[in-house]
């Protein structure tokens, strides 16, 4: 089944935060059943193919600010699902999924799951296929620092301007 898309809009910034929104609530309308949100879910799921991971490389594969990460992966080790290391210099935070965090990524892998049928049965077969290429691309070329564009953090960028 094939839908009607919505009016384009002319900023790539506000489409790609519109379809975020209504594809995170697809998401979680699913995965509420096994007790997780979507960015819950994809940190299980990013920690279960990296397995241990440096935060900062976390961050990276997912493009989120160490604020946010931190925020989101915290909840989650309260709960016992992941677990925190120090790296070999004792800066370095390093994330692994638990047992009790495997159990529960796989009690959700249905929901995600229906999730994914729901939004793939909604897309032409070929709009699909690209849908993912597509967004590694757009998220990798967003990330990369270009003409008058600095590289780093904000917190990185403001550290240098202090110092």
């Amino acid at each position: 089944m094939t839908v009607q898309p919505l009016p384009a809009l002319a900023c790539a910034c506000a489409s790609l935060r519109r379809a975020a929104r209504a594809v995170t609530q697809g998401y979680e309308a699913e995965l509420r059943s096994a007790g997780l949100r979507a960015t819950q879910f994809t940190l299980l799921q990013a920690l279960e193919r990296t397995g241990t991971s440096a935060q900062g490389a976390l961050g990276e594969l997912l493009a989120l600010d160490p604020t946010t990460l931190s925020r989101t992966l915290r909840p989650l080790e309260r709960a016992g699902w992941i677990r925190t290391d120090r790296g070999s210099d004792g800066r370095e935070v390093r994330w692994t999924l638990t047992a009790a965090g495997r159990r529960r990524l796989g009690r959700a892998i249905p929901a995600w799951e229906r999730a994914q049928a729901r939004l793939r049965a909604r897309l032409r077969p070929e709009l699909w296929a690209l849908l993912v290429e597509d967004l590694a691309a757009v998220a990798a070329a967003a990330r990369s620092p270009g003409p008058g564009r600095r590289s780093g953090s904000r917190s990185t960028a403001r550290a240098r301007r202090r110092g």
